[in-house]
């Protein structure tokens, strides 16, 4: 455990080195305001926050730089501290208005990017095979287009071939009695129940509505989750990344194959709040250089996705807290049923 004054020292030395990314010397600290040590105290408790590995020397300065659990050990303090009130500083047109989920999800992560000047990034909703509404239409014989409302009010469209050519009125009327019984239930609930409605319905018409179901469930399925990523090319303007091409590269590598970003933000979206990765601390972020802030979003108090900002270990994590905090509340609101 740390006293006091190491864990001042250390925060202290963070926020300069974030600051600036030129490694910290003891003199630069004696002149911080708040510190009130001598430079040899400071170069001692410096010794002992790099034997704890909580900094490090590059090469050969007598400054520090702090190393992943150094950021750890501040970012963790910061968590549980008071909020900075970004709200104050979030323009009024920077809100989230209620549409469909996939222009809030993509509003969402251009506005985590503008605000950080780093990389937003919002995996959608997880969809379930639950059905709001559903409309049959005749195209031509024996083709009916299948149009179906998520309760998320997401539309998607399945072209059915049938065997029997139906009219459009016949059509109307399986889709009627779809809606009336079954809006809201789950898909697999759906089938069994049709299942058991056999006898009590003409068998061409059972057969439509038992195949509309298997193509909406195949449907809702093709269309997954999915993650939006904007402002990659930020990182372009990065030093820590312009001077480390092998990191950078590595960078877009993530974001191009997704799934492994999609596993990481997962692992957040049983976290409560705000959650942090710092890259080379552990084995859940494969870029040394990157650092992922993270929070779920909820709908009717469910969660259903996560978001977040990406950018170089050195960002400053109280303002990206701030913004991801804010972002997912937004998205929240957004998104659930008013």
């Amino acid at each position: 455990m740390l006293d006091d004054r190491a864990k001042l020292l250390l925060r202290t030395l963070v926020d300069r080195y974030i600051a600036d990314g030129q490694p910290v010397g003891s003199r630069a600290l004696s002149q911080m305001p708040g510190l009130e040590l001598s430079s040899a105290t400071i170069r001692n408790i410096m010794a002992d926050l790099e034997d704890l590995g909580l900094l490090a020397s590059p090469h050969t300065s007598a400054g520090r730089i702090p190393t992943a659990r150094g950021y750890r050990m501040v970012v963790d303090a910061m968590l549980t501290a008071e909020p900075a009130g970004l709200f104050r500083q979030i323009p009024t047109s920077l809100t989230l208005e209620p549409e469909q989920p996939k222009q809030v999800v993509a509003k969402a992560a251009h506005m985590l990017s503008d605000l950080s000047q780093f990389v937003g990034v919002v995996v959608s909703p997880r969809r379930g095979s639950a059905f709001r509404h559903i409309d049959f239409l005749r195209l031509s014989e024996r083709r009916v287009l299948v149009i179906l409302v998520s309760p998320g009010g997401d539309v998607q469209n399945r072209v059915l071939f049938t065997e029997t050519d139906f009219d459009q009125p016949r059509l109307t009327e399986a889709a009627s009695h779809l809606n009336q019984h079954y809006s809201g239930m789950d898909m697999e609930q759906v089938r069994a129940s049709l299942r058991g409605e056999v006898e009590h319905l003409q068998g061409e018409i059972a057969a439509l509505m038992e195949a509309a179901i298997q193509a909406s469930a195949e449907e809702l399925q093709d269309h997954g989750q999915d993650v939006v990523i904007v402002g990659e090319r930020n990182l372009l303007s990065v030093t820590d990344f312009s001077s480390d091409m092998t990191q950078l590269r590595r960078a877009f590598e993530l974001f191009e194959q997704k799934t492994q970003l999609m596993r990481l933000l997962d692992e957040s979206i049983q976290a409560a709040g705000v959650h942090i990765y710092i890259g080379g601390e552990s084995g859940s972020l494969p870029v040394e250089e990157l650092s992922v802030v993270s929070a779920p979003y909820h709908v009717g108090g469910q969660v259903v996705g996560t978001l977040g900002v990406i950018g170089p270990v050195r960002m400053p994590y109280r303002r990206m807290v701030d913004i991801v905090d804010i972002t997912s509340k937004l998205v929240s609101g957004a998104l659930s049923p008013r």
